[in-house]
């Protein structure tokens, strides 16, 4: 494990002692610990080899121990047998919105509470509003949180899902019956939620493939387990589903399986049209025989693009395929270049510890080096976000002043110097523009007042796109998905508030935003606006979800040019300073 890691184990076992009483003082000591650990500069392992890290405020001998064992090994035997000391409905309750561990405490010792359950039946008769420091607002908020917790608690963030259908993808390629493989479903559609994995592979021997799929490494439990479809639930609760085709079936299953229903209903009345029938077990051509019956003769297909190819359309990437357009566009060759992931040179909004990262601006900068981009953009937090150690101006002239002497130094890398601003109530910024003029960017977001009508909300973010010195619009309705709803903003009025300002909208890349949704993209390009692609990364491994960020790009049918940070570093400074000249504040 990293630090960053580390730090989260710490700040779960603080969270866990709070909840079985422990004193303050032993529940602080880990919170510490988790803080100490997260601005600890240099290398954790060489800290530990060289008993350095003892010596170091906050680290006495049994946390050294803990912090030791969990770098060495990945594990905790303190951890695994505190989070087994509890009922296992007790935790879930921390999954629900609005409770916190000193809620969860209350609700346990005063109404005996130990499950989802048991708090919604404590809600639902008064008893929750009886409570002291709880009352019946709390208690309605808390059914809410309960219903929503519910509707969400089958499905998975996209993020949560990928490392999981790759493995499986990887085990299912490793049996030598297996001719081909591929993800399939909403996964490959690029979809940011979904209910499970699909998979499909080809094959001449089906059973020994099933039996490899179910037997699986990571396989948690057998729903079905049939000749052509077996289905499982894998550790973590992810189901998934395998099917087996023979090998000329491959194509039109693939496409089949991956296609929305609605794409997939268009493409059949294409086909009827042309006097053709797909399916999923094939493209047929459908002629009338003398006795006025139809004969079926199956067309020689082996891939998607032949396939597409025989309905008269361009190939239509697996993003695209939601009945949204893309069968006319195919079949006009007006499908965009989607943008590729090796399109993006650099990035911007990216968090360290002098606010609630889990790494230095140093370590963030090395992480991005290596993984090929040419620039980054530091951005982060501002005061009023104190939860997350906001910036005040003091710090933030310190923290510019360090990306200066750091980019100096460094050679064919280039970091500028922004901060996550916040959006304040009345839609003013969180600072003066004079404290944003010594900036190179500003990211305006929504950090709080998150209920707000929807006309008073969408007012709030369209006066702060209107500062001159807001480059970008940080996830834009700061949903957090299955956890969060999204602010009720009029999204049109905010893309034609990006056209007549140029601001541009961010698309947060992390697993649990993905904001500005795919949906809203299409529209947005069409009108002018410029996508950022952002990873709101807050510990060194956090850029990679950049990818994440392309694949809900292309499925907002965005393209190299629509998206700015596929420009070099050298046209970066001119867009940014182009973008403040336009408004005569340069």
């Amino acid at each position: 494990m990293d630090k960053g890691e580390i730090a989260e184990v710490l700040e779960e076992i603080a969270e866990l002692l709070e909840l079985k009483g422990e004193n303050v003082f032993k529940t602080r000591a880990y919170v510490n610990g988790a803080r100490a650990l997260e601005t600890l500069e240099g290398d954790l392992g060489a800290l530990i080899e060289s008993g350095e890290l003892g010596k170091i405020k906050g680290f006495g001998k049994a946390l050294v121990e803990k912090v030791t064992t969990l770098y060495e090994t990945g594990k905790l035997p303190y951890y695994e047998d505190l989070k087994a000391s509890f009922p296992e409905g007790l935790l879930q309750l921390k999954e629900i919105p609005g409770l916190g561990p000193k809620k969860i405490v209350m609700l346990n010792k005063k109404l005996g509470v130990e499950s989802v359950d048991a708090l919604e039946e404590a809600c639902t008769s008064g008893k929750v509003a009886e409570l002291s420091g709880f009352g019946k607002k709390s208690q309605d908020s808390i059914l809410e949180s309960i219903a929503q917790w519910r509707s969400y608690s089958k499905l998975h963030r996209r993020a949560d899902v990928l490392g999981v259908a790759e493995d499986l993808l990887d085990t299912l390629r490793a049996c030598p019956a297996v001719s081909r493989c591929d993800v399939a479903g909403s996964l490959r559609r690029g979809k940011e939620v979904l209910k499970d994995v699909d998979l499909l592979a080809s094959s001449k021997e089906p059973d020994v493939v099933m039996d490899w799929f179910v037997h699986a490494q990571g396989v948690e439990r057998i729903v079905a387990h049939g000749e052509t479809k077996s289905s499982v639930v894998l550790e973590g609760g992810v189901a998934a589903d395998l099917r087996v085709v023979d090998d000329s079936q491959y194509a039109s299953a693939l496409h089949h399986f991956t296609g929305s229903k609605e794409h997939n209903v268009a493409m059949r009345q294409r086909a009827i049209a042309q006097g053709k029938k797909l399916s999923e077990w094939g493209l047929f051509e459908v002629t009338k025989k003398k006795d006025g019956e139809d004969e079926e003769t199956l067309l020689p297909v082996r891939t998607e693009e032949e396939l597409f190819d025989q309905l008269g359309l361009d190939y239509i990437p697996p993003e695209l395929r939601e009945d949204r357009g893309e069968i006319a566009a195919a079949e006009e060759h007006k499908l965009p270049r989607l943008i590729e992931w090796t399109n993006l040179r650099g990035c911007f909004h990216f968090h360290t510890t002098a606010s609630d990262g889990k790494n230095s601006l140093e370590e963030m900068v090395g992480a991005a080096q290596e993984l090929g981009l040419e620039y980054i953009g530091l951005a982060d937090h501002s005061k009023s976000s104190f939860q997350a150690n906001g910036l005040d101006e003091q710090r933030l002239s310190e923290q510019i002043q360090l990306v200066r002497a750091l980019d100096a130094n460094l050679k064919d890398f280039t970091i500028f110097a922004g901060n996550e601003v916040d959006i304040l109530k009345d839609g003013k910024l969180d600072f003066e523009d004079d404290m944003l003029a010594q900036l190179d960017f500003v990211v305006a977001s929504v950090h709080n007042v998150l209920t707000q009508p929807e006309e008073e909300v969408t007012k709030r973010v369209i006066r702060a796109m209107e500062n001159p010195y807001v480059t970008m619009l940080g996830h834009p309705t700061g949903r957090l998905l299955l956890a969060r709803e999204p602010l009720k903003l009029n999204m049109e009025k905010i893309i034609d508030a990006a056209v007549e300002t140029g601001t541009w909208i961010e698309l947060n890349a992390n697993g649990y935003r993905l904001d500005m949704d795919w949906r809203w993209w299409r529209q947005a390009r069409y009108k002018g606006v410029k996508c950022v692609i952002n990873p709101d990364a807050h510990r060194m491994g956090g850029f990679g979800v950049l990818e994440l960020g392309v694949t809900i790009a292309r499925k907002g049918w965005l393209r190299k040019q629509d998206v700015v940070n596929t420009q070099s570093a050298t046209k970066m400074k001119k867009l940014l300073r182009d973008k403040r000249q336009k408004h005569g504040v340069a």
